[in-house]
């Protein structure tokens, strides 16, 4: 060996490496996903290993422009998607024909994101023969701590994000019982808008955060009780999400203020700290008391196991570290394992779709050959509804206050 040339040892260690694919790999999966402003892609083996992966985001753009422009969000996919699909490819080390499915986000989201990832992956899998695995955005986020750990169904999963809020019971990788659902906006999106109604991107500390991230940060020197907010919503005994009410309230105590302050709408208050803990306080409430009456709901009904019951929290608003010890309150209340992926893959990205992809291949779930013609879905509901029979149960919940 000590006279073989370098090529030769490149060639060999290429060689070695394409054998350990095939033989350790035997089954490998893509994941695209394009739901709303990420555009993501990673390649997983059926262990949950990822080989490789990309993440492009839009983050800064959208900052910029106040809010999500779905025409804008859908030009930037569709300038990355090729890319970022070739890095995660090129960064696995795995080729197309080595694949053994591509899996890719179709619903729920933005039509227009969804049908940059759709269009490609339809393309995609047609040109290298490959199955195509089509995945509800909220299940992949619902399964991803399967990835991390050994969770066994069923278990109890909330749901939250700039774009959504659901509770289910996770029953198998595609039976679900959902037994609550947002109404109006999204937690993420109500902290968003009091974000910009406050003006945040102007705070010196929150220039390049997010409308939610923003408001965390703030929170943490702010005191929630000077703009404490007394939500209706707890009269209602069902599972079901509203935080209009919240974002309202507080537009009003922005407004309020800003007259007391003598100052233009645009301008940073001086209370800004204590609005940001008041509606971060007034999210983790609602959330918390809709988390805690699907709890009893489900030990009335036994549909979670008697031994080590398990809440799972994801989505984007999961990576609050308040509302995560809130909800930890509750599920310590009740005997429940709380558990949370780590914030990177709270967040939308390809390694969550890829794992769906691996979950349904496993179970032949879903797997379409790829001459089929598959659309997207903005809106699209997760599993069996059970909402009206967690009303009709009409649970009252005992006091517990959330002070962290």
């Amino acid at each position: 060996m000590f006279g073989t040339s370098l090529k030769t040892l490149q060639r060999l260690a290429l060689w070695k490496h394409e054998v350990f694919v095939k033989a350790s790999h035997s089954r490998l999966v893509l994941g695209i996903e394009t739901s709303c402003d990420e555009t993501g892609a990673a390649v997983l083996d059926e262990t949950g290993c990822i080989l490789g992966e990309s993440l492009h985001s839009q983050k800064e753009v959208h900052l910029r422009n106040g809010g999500i422009i779905p025409p804008v969000a859908q030009q930037l996919h569709k300038e990355n998607i090729e890319r970022v699909v070739q890095e995660a490819l090129d960064r696995s080390g795995v080729t197309p024909d080595q694949l053994s499915a591509v899996a890719t986000t179709v619903k729920p989201g933005i039509a227009l994101s969804l049908g940059v990832g759709v269009l490609f992956s339809r393309n995609f899998v047609r040109r290298h023969d490959k199955p195509f695995i089509p995945i509800h955005h909220m299940e992949a986020h619902a399964l991803t701590v399967r990835m991390l750990r050994p969770v066994a169904f069923p278990f109890l999963v909330l749901l939250i994000s700039g774009g959504h809020s659901l509770l289910a019971v996770a029953r198998g990788v595609d039976d679900f019982l959902l037994l609550g659902r947002g109404q109006d906006v999204a937690p993420g999106d109500c902290l968003d808008k009091v974000a910009r109604r406050l003006s945040l991107i102007k705070h010196p500390e929150c220039s390049t955060l997010s409308g939610g991230q923003a408001i965390e940060l703030l929170a943490k020197d702010g005191d929630w009780k000077k703009f404490a907010i007394q939500t209706p919503m707890g009269r209602i005994r069902n599972c079901c999400f509203s935080f209009a009410g919240i974002t309202s309230h507080m537009t009003s105590k922005i407004i309020k203020m800003e007259a007391e302050e003598g100052v233009e709408a645009g301008t940073l208050l001086s209370c800004v700290n204590d609005i940001a803990a008041a509606t971060q306080h007034a999210v983790a409430c609602n959330l918390t008391k809709r988390t805690h009456r699907a709890i009893l709901f489900c030990k009335a009904n036994n549909l979670l196991p008697s031994e080590n019951p398990t809440l799972v929290l994801s989505g984007g608003v999961a990576s609050n570290e308040y509302i995560r010890k809130a909800l930890s309150i509750i599920t310590e209340e009740t005997g429940l394992h709380l558990l949370c992926p780590p914030a990177e893959f709270c967040t939308d990205n390809g390694v969550m779709i890829a794992w769906n992809g691996v979950e349904r291949l496993r179970e032949g779930l879903g797997i379409l050959p790829p001459n089929v013609d598959v659309f997207y879905e903005p809106k699209a509901p997760l599993g069996l509804d059970m909402t009206e029979e967690v009303r009709a149960a009409d649970i009252r919940l005992p006091p517990i206050r959330i002070q962290i």
